[in-house]
């Protein structure tokens, strides 16, 4: 059995918070490059705690600011860093238009677009949904992707082991089918859940911590990890409504928790 590894690198909602940077994971699986699930600001920082972060695959859910804007720091770390002759290229998958958005975002002059190809392989997930990471020639993990309702082009993720173990991450998503189906009988359900429960929310945006469990219980998932709390929201408030819907174990993403699936 090779084991499956989550690692929270940040998990504040909306903006990075006081103790945590904004949105990014890491998963590894022995015998594949370490994979980075969003990079939103400070996550970088973070990374280099657990990883070499030029080897690195990224995988973006969608291009709101807290979830990508620490790819153009790794940009200029695999440009210009102590290992910048050897990084060689890796996959920076996204939504479509992240070349597009990515090199705004690192231009050095208003109106230019930085070209991102010497340091990554930009693909998308509208045009590739499935990725496979090979350990020589057997596949190590598979990812797919599939899309979830909020305002942008926004995507969650099932990663699924060479054992058959799922990792489960919801991306930002009001409630609905679309996360529920893909959260089908994942081991792990990484939600988000951005508020409490009332009446009054923006339709089509994110979770409250009843609509996380609801899903988590809906899809029979096996462990429910809570994120995405913003610094104004309680966690153990979202906690509580989760277990009303709920009644498998839930943790509360924090830095550095690391979990085997």
């Amino acid at each position: 059995m090779v084991p499956m590894f989550l690692t929270v690198l940040g998990c504040s909602g909306s903006i990075g918070g006081p103790t945590s940077p904004a949105s990014g994971y890491l998963v590894e699986v022995e015998g594949v490059a370490p994979v980075v699930i969003d990079m939103g600001p400070g996550v970088l920082g973070a990374l280099q705690r657990h990883a070499v972060p030029e080897d690195a695959v990224i995988l973006l859910s969608h291009l709101h600011a807290d979830h990508c804007l620490d790819v153009p720091s790794l940009l200029v770390l695999r440009r210009y860093g102590p290992h910048s002759a050897t990084a060689g290229r890796v996959p920076l998958v996204g939504p479509s238009g992240t070349a597009y958005r990515i090199g705004v975002a690192s231009a050095e002059e208003p109106g230019a677009v930085d070209d991102l190809s010497d340091t990554f392989e930009v693909s998308t997930w509208d045009v590739t949904p499935e990725l496979e990471f090979k350990d020589d020639d057997e596949v190590a993990l598979h990812v797919r992707a599939g899309r979830v309702d909020h305002p942008p082009e926004s995507y969650g993720l099932r990663l699924t082991s060479a054992d058959g173990r799922v990792l489960v991450y919801s991306g930002d998503t009001a409630y609905g089918e679309s996360v529920v189906e893909l959260a089908a009988g994942a081991d792990v359900l990484l939600c988000e859940a951005s508020w409490t429960h009332r009446e009054g929310h923006p339709p089509g945006i994110h979770m409250s911590g009843i609509e996380a469990g609801r899903v988590a219980a809906r899809a029979g998932v096996g462990r429910l990890v809570l994120t995405h709390i913003p610094p104004w929201t309680d966690p153990e408030a979202v906690r509580a409504e989760a277990a009303t819907e709920y009644t498998g174990e839930i943790l509360l993403a924090v830095p550095d928790l690391r979990l085997e699936i």
